[in-house]
C-alpha cells in the first residue's frame, strides 16, 4: 500500500483549491494561508428551505394530454410549459457553516519550504513552512469517532505560536461570543427556519489564552495550540471536557486508515514524481506526459472523499460531498438524481467502501420513500414511489425547475445502488429489510405508470433523455424539444428495475403475484434500436439533436452502470461504441462527470486506450490543482465516477465471471503494476500483479465458500475459494 500524499507547495487562493477533511456529518476546507489561515466549515444539515406539500390537482389529467400529443407524433413542449406552469418548483440551498480565521501575530513577511499536503491514508491535512529560523506546522483532521474537527498549530521555537481566532459567516448570525476557552457561534439559515451552533474550544501548551469582547480569542506565546470544533443543527454541539490531541489523533488515524488501507491501484511509475506538486504534475500531463502515478493518486483521492463525506448515520454525499463555502451553492449543492447522486456511489462497492453507501440507503428509505409515495399518489394517481431529477434533505420528490425536470426515473435509478450492494455482498437480511422496501415501491409505481401503445408495447412518459433535446418538425419548422415517450434511458432503467425486483421476489417470496405482473410488463417493454449512424438510438425515433456532443450519455445506461448490454449483445455493444465516438467527435466529455462516465463506458467495452485518453482529458480539462473535479465549478461526482472508471478498467464482475485487466491501456505507462483489495460481485476481494501487460498473480478471498470463474490473460479458468482464506493463482 503506497503512502499517498496529495502534495502542493502553494496557499489556496480560492476555495476550490483548498484541502478538504471530513467525517461524514462535518467537513472543513483548509486554505493553508500563512498570515491568516482560513478553515471553511460545514455541517450536513445546514440547509435552507423546508418540507413542501404541493397540490397535485389536475396534474395527472395534464400528463395524459401531453401523452396523447406525443403519441400522435406532435410536439408537446409548448403546451406542457403552459399546462404545467405552477407545478414545477425549486428547492433551497445547502449552506456553509462559516469560517474560522486564525490571524497570526507578527506574521512573517516571507517563508521557505512551504508545503500543503493531504495524507490520504490517514486523513490529515498538514501545512508547514520555515520562517525566521523556525519551523511552523499546522495539522487538521476530522474525527469520525469523536464527531469533531481538530486543529493543531505548533512550532519548534518555544513560545512561537501567537494568533487571534475568530468565527465569521456572510449572513444569518444570531450571536458570536467568546467565554473562557470557547468561541460559541449561533447562526440560522437564510430563510430563518433552521438554527445551528458552532463551538470552538481552544487549549494551549504554555502561553496565554484571552477571550475578547468581539467574540474572538487570542493565543499568545504558546508552544502549541489546539482547536476543537463541533457543529450541530437545532441543538447544542458537544465536545470532550478535556480533549487530548494525542489520543484523538491516534484514534482518528486508526479509524481512518483501517478503511483507506483496504484497497489500492498501483501502476508502476517513477516515484520521484511524488516530490513534484500535483499542480505541476497536472501541467506535465497537459504538456503531453503520461503520469500513471497520478491515476493511482486520483483513485485514492476519490476513496478519501467518499469516506470523508458519507459515513455512519450521516446524510449521503451531495453535489459537493459535504463541503460548500456558499449560502447559495452552485445547483444548491443538492441531490441531483439524473446521474450525479448515483455517480457519487459508483465506486463504493468496487473500491471496498461498501459501508459508505449505507447513508444513501438510509436517505432513500427515510427521506425519499414516503415523499415519493405522496407524489406518486397525488400527482400520478399511481401506487408505489417516484422521484424526479433532484431532491433535498426534506424528501422533495416533485418535478422541479422546468420541462427537463419532467423525468420520473430518479428513484428507479437509485435502486441500482441497493441492488449492487446486495450483489457485492449477498445478505438476505439487507435485501429484505433495506433494499426491498424501495425497490418494490419503485417497481410498483412503474407497473401502474406505464401505458400500452398501439403496437402492444408498454411505454413511459412524458419523459426526457436527461437534459438533452432532439429536433422535431412543428408544422414545417424545426424545433428543439425535451419531452418524448419511452426514451432509451427510460427503457433501460425500467428493464433493470423489473429484473432486480423479480430476482428479489425470487429470493424473498414476498409478493409472487406482483412478481408475475412485473415479468409480464418486462416482456412488453420496447426493444432497443440502432440508428442511421450505427449508434444506439437515444429516442424511439432516429432524431437529430441540437447538441450532438451533449454532456449526458443517457442511452449508454444499459452498458454502465447497468449490465444488460455486454459481450453477449455484440450489436448493441458496437452501437454504444459508435454513440460515444459520435459524442466525442462533437465535443462531448466537456465536464468532469461526463468524462468519468466515458471512462466507465470504455472500460466496459474493453477499450483501455480510449479510457486512458479520457483520463487524460479529465486531468487536462476538468481537474483543479487539489484534484477536485470541475464541472465547472466544482462537482464531486467527477472524482467519484473517475475513481469508479479507474477500478473498472482493472476488474469487472457484472457478466458472471471475474475479468482481470479487462481494459488495460496499451500505453507502456500502464503495462505493469498491481491492485489490492478491489471487490467483485459475489463477495470476493481481489488483488493482482501484472507485468508487460500480462497478469502474473491473482489473490482472492471470498466471504463464503464458492467456485469462481476468472478470465485472465484471455483464458478462462476456474477456482474454488474457501471462505475467509486467501487463494493465490499464478500465471506464466
Amino acid at each position: 500500500m503506497n503512502n499517498y500524499i496529495l502534495h502542493l507547495t502553494n496557499e489556496a487562493t480560492e476555495w476550490e483549491n483548498s484541502s478538504p477533511v471530513g467525517c461524514g456529518k462535518l467537513g472543513a476546507c483548509v486554505f493553508g494561508t500563512v498570515k491568516e489561515e482560513r478553515i471553511q466549515l460545514n455541517e450536513e444539515k445546514i440547509w435552507s428551505g423546508a418540507p413542501m406539500h404541493l397540490d397535485g390537482t389536475g396534474y395527472r389529467e395534464k400528463i395524459d394530454e401531453i401523452r396523447a400529443l406525443l403519441a400522435a407524433g406532435k410536439p408537446a413542449d409548448d403546451y406542457a410549459e403552459t399546462a404545467l406552469d405552477g407545478y414545477f418548483r425549486r428547492i433551497a440551498s445547502y449552506e456553509t457553516a462559516g469560517e474560522l480565521l486564525l490571524t497570526l501575530s507578527d506574521a512573517p513577511e516571507a517563508v521557505t519550504d512551504y508545503r500543503r499536503d493531504i495524507d490520504l491514508n490517514n486523513g490529515v491535512v498538514t501545512v508547514s513552512y520555515h520562517a525566521d529560523g523556525a519551523c511552523y506546522t499546522r495539522e487538521v483532521f476530522a474525527s469520525y469517532p469523536a464527531g469533531l474537527i481538530a486543529v493543531k498549530l505548533s512550532s519548534d521555537r518555544p513560545g512561537g505560536i501567537s494568533f487571534t481566532a475568530r468565527y465569521e459567516r456572510e449572513g444569518g448570525i444570531l450571536s458570536n461570543t467568546a467565554v473562557g476557552d470557547t468561541i460559541m457561534f449561533r447562526g440560522e439559515t437564510e430563510t430563518g427556519r433552521h438554527t445551528f451552533t458552532s463551538r470552538v474550544k481552544l487549549v494551549t501548551d504554555n502561553g496565554s489564552l484571552t477571550a475578547n469582547a468581539d467574540g474572538s480569542m487570542t493565543v499568545s506565546c504558546a508552544d502549541s495550540a489546539y482547536l476543537y470544533i463541533a457543529i450541530a443543527t437545532e441543538s447544542e454541539p458537544t465536545l470532550p471536557d478535556a480533549p487530548v490531541w494525542d489520543e484523538l489523533y491516534a484514534e482518528h488515524i486508526s479509524d481512518f486508515s483501517a478503511v483507506m488501507n483496504r484497497a489500492d491501484i498501483a501502476y508502476d511509475y517513477d516515484e520521484a514524481l511524488d516530490d513534484i506538486p500535483v499542480n505541476e504534475r497536472l501541467a506535465r500531463v497537459k504538456a503531453g506526459a503520461t503520469d500513471a502515478g497520478l491515476v493511482n493518486l486520483y483513485f485514492q483521492f476519490g476513496r478519501y472523499l467518499l469516506l470523508s463525506s458519507s459515513r455512519g448515520s450521516s446524510l449521503p454525499a451531495n453535489l459537493q460531498g459535504v463541503w460548500n463555502p456558499y449560502l447559495h451553492a452552485p445547483w444548491n449543492a443538492d441531490y441531483h438524481t439524473n446521474i450525479n447522486l448515483q455517480m457519487n456511489y459508483w465506486h463504493a462497492e468496487t473500491a471496498n467502501l461498501a459501508e459508505c453507501a449505507l447513508p444513501l440507503f438510509d436517505y432513500m428509505n427515510h427521506y425519499l420513500l414516503d415523499g415519493g409515495r405522496t407524489v406518486a399518489k397525488e400527482y400520478y394517481h399511481c401506487r408505489g414511489t417516484v422521484l424526479h431529477h433532484l431532491s433535498d434533505i426534506y424528501g422533495f420528490a416533485y418535478p422541479a425547475d422546468g420541462l427537463w425536470g419532467l423525468w420520473p426515473m430518479g428513484g428507479a435509478w437509485l435502486c441500482y445502488a441497493m441492488w449492487e450492494h446486495y450483489l457485492f455482498a449477498p445478505d438476505t437480511k439487507f435485501l429484505r429489510e433495506t433494499a426491498y422496501p424501495y425497490i418494490e415501491a419503485s417497481a410498483r409505481f412503474f407497473l401502474d405508470y406505464l401505458f400500452e401503445d398501439e403496437n402492444g408495447n408498454l411505454c413511459s412518459g412524458p419523459s426526457t433523455s436527461p437534459e438533452n433535446r432532439y429536433f422535431i418538425d412543428d408544422n414545417g419548422e424545426k424545433k428543439a424539444a425535451y419531452l418524448c415517450l419511452s426514451p432509451t434511458m427510460d427503457i433501460e432503467i425500467i428493464r433493470g428495475l423489473f429484473e432486480m425486483y423479480i430476482k428479489t421476489e425470487e429470493v424473498l417470496g414476498i409478493n409472487p403475484e406482483q412478481m408475475k405482473e412485473a415479468k409480464a410488463a418486462y416482456a412488453k417493454l420496447p426493444p432497443y434500436k440502432v440508428g442511421k449512424h450505427g449508434q444506439l438510438q437515444e429516442w424511439q425515433e432516429d432524431y437529430d439533436e441540437p447538441e450532438p456532443g451533449h454532456r449526458h450519455i443517457s442511452h449508454s445506461f444499459a452498458l454502465y452502470p447497468g449490465w444488460e448490454i455486454n459481450k453477449n449483445t455484440p450489436e448493441l455493444m458496437a452501437a454504444i461504441d459508435t454513440t460515444m465516438k459520435l459524442r466525442l467527435a462533437n465535443g462531448g466529455g466537456h465536464t468532469g462527470w461526463s468524462c468519468a462516465w466515458l471512462i466507465c463506458n470504455f472500460a466496459r467495452l474493453g477499450h483501455g486506450h480510449d479510457a486512458a485518453d479520457i483520463i487524460r482529458k479529465l486531468f487536462v480539462n476538468s481537474t483543479k490543482d487539489n484534484l477536485f473535479d470541475s464541472h465547472p465549478p466544482f462537482q464531486i461526482d467527477g472524482n467519484f465516477g473517475g475513481a469508479a472508471g479507474m477500478a473498472e478498467m482493472l476488474l469487472q464482475s457484472h457478466a458472471g465471471y471475474l475479468d482481470i485487466l479487462p481494459a488495460l491501456p496499451d500505453d507502456p505507462a500502464y503495462q505493469s503494476g498491481s491492485f489490492e483489495g478491489l471487490r467483485a460481485r459475489g463477495g470476493i476481494t481481489i488483488s493482482a500483479d501484472w507485468m508487460d501487460g500480462r497478469v502474473l498473480c491473482v489473490r482472492l478471498k471470498s466471504d463464503e465458500n464458492k467456485h469462481a470463474k476468472l478470465l485472465v490473460n484471455g483464458e478462462m479458468t476456474d477456482a474454488y475459494l474457501a471462505a475467509g482464506r486467501e487463494t493465490e493463482l499464478l500465471f506464466s
